[in-house]
């Protein structure tokens, strides 16, 4: 009888398998591990990202403002990252199982968020949204906007199906389309948008940038260099939300960043949400 050598057989089993997992990135990483990539794509789906790790973050119940919502809405947010040495790019997705993207009053929409503290800090600030003279930057995406964008319309009919509409008094025939009496009513019956709103209007992006250094500091980042873009997945959603990278981050230094999602059929918005603290974000340098 031929005489078997297991060290040999598990020798050739091993070498198998070698290629096809080094071919995937590894999963349920204990920190956010951003690769480097040649470009970032915006696309949830594109190929890219099966290349980067994927960090599995348990989201926190909202216990800090009232109604507390003590059970989590969507328990974890799966997340992933890549750069090309100028921006960092963060791929999340979840489970949600309605679609809310529609505004309006009383109405919620879906949304997520990323969070870094600017400066590079052995002690980061509080992850509740900074510190004074600490500040995060945050990217936040909304559905709505997404549905915007993607040319779902948002007329008053389309808000309310019942309404019915006599006529805009901007609309009135004694008015030159186009002439500055015209626009002048216009502007009367767009109030957010005559006081330069920045939520008003048609958006060119998806995803805005905010700072804070404290509860109840939120405001806009000067400039814009962030964008994204989000898909429905068989699940949930897939966001892929792009800033630039932070500075002083490299494959010697780490910093943190923190996630947050908006479910909109739990009727959450602004402080009521699920979140995570602060977690680990390092860089992999090409090799």
């Amino acid at each position: 009888m031929k005489r078997i050598s297991w060290g040999r057989t598990i020798a050739w089993i091993a070498a198998l398998l070698l290629p096809a997992a080094c071919g995937r990135a590894p999963h349920n990483t204990t920190e956010v591990v951003a690769v480097s990539s040649r470009k970032i794509p915006l696309s949830p789906d594109d190929p890219a990202w099966e290349k980067a790790p994927m960090h599995v973050a348990k989201l926190l119940p909202q216990d800090l403002v009232e109604p507390r919502i003590m059970n989590p809405t969507t328990a974890e947010v799966r997340a992933q990252a890549l750069t090309d040495g100028a921006k960092i790019g963060f791929r999340l997705s979840w489970e949600d199982p309605a679609k809310d993207d529609m505004p309006g009053p009383g109405r919620f929409v879906d949304a997520c968020a990323v969070q870094i503290p600017r400066r590079i800090e052995a002690n980061p600030p509080a992850p509740q949204m900074g510190e004074a003279g600490r500040t995060v930057d945050i990217v936040y995406w909304r559905a709505d906007w997404q549905a915007a964008l993607e040319g779902k319309r948002e007329t008053i009919n389309d808000l309310y199906p019942n309404a019915r509409i006599d006529h805009y008094p901007f609309e009135a025939q004694s008015l030159e389309p186009g002439s500055k009496e015209q626009q002048e009513m216009a502007a009367r019956y767009a109030p957010a948008q005559a006081a330069g709103n920045l939520r008003s209007g048609r958006r060119a992006s998806p995803v805005e940038c905010l700072m804070a250094e404290g509860p109840g500091t939120l405001s806009p980042a000067p400039g814009n260099a962030a964008n994204g873009k989000g898909a429905r997945t068989g699940d949930g959603w897939a966001v892929v939300l792009t800033r630039n990278l932070p500075e002083g981050l490299s494959g010697r230094t780490r910093t943190q960043i923190a996630f947050a999602v908006w479910e909109g059929a739990q009727q959450e918005a602004g402080a009521r949400k699920m979140r995570t603290g602060w977690i680990p974000l390092s860089v992999r340098e090409a090799q």
